[in-house]
């Protein structure tokens, strides 16, 4: 893979892809930039905020992918880097995140985590000047 372009992107599995969508749009300022909707209304999508692209799918146990809703909690959490981490975690706390811990100075970073409606962990940061 030496000299490769290499690209690392989250597909988020949730339960109600749609709503999702809707959460991540009033959260994180995301926009659709594509999506498939099947006959019962799951959903698979591919976001934007930012610039920074990620994906998410209804859960499909039938291929192990489940959501942290089933599973009890997730193994990832993302970190969004902004320029205005503060702004930004306050948005998403209003369109309906959960704290985990608020924006704070921590080794060498602005940053605050928080949990979204569908169980995945964000931590909303920047560096800190010299960083």
């Amino acid at each position: 893979m030496q000299n490769q372009n290499i690209s690392v992107v989250a597909l988020l599995s949730v339960r109600n892809g749609t709503r999702a969508i809707e959460f991540y749009k009033t959260a994180f300022g995301a926009r659709e930039v594509f999506r498939v909707e099947n006959e019962r209304g799951e959903v698979v999508a591919r976001l934007s905020a930012g610039g920074a692209e990620f994906w998410l799918a209804d859960e499909s146990p039938q291929h192990l992918n489940f959501s942290p809703e089933s599973l009890g909690g997730g193994s990832v959490r993302l970190l969004l880097i902004v320029e205005g981490p503060d702004a930004a975690f306050d948005q998403a706390v209003a369109a309906g995140a959960t704290v985990v811990w608020p924006v704070s100075n921590q080794h060498g970073w602005r940053v605050g985590r928080v949990v979204d409606p569908f169980g995945h962990h964000w931590e909303i940061c920047k560096p800190l000047s010299g960083s």
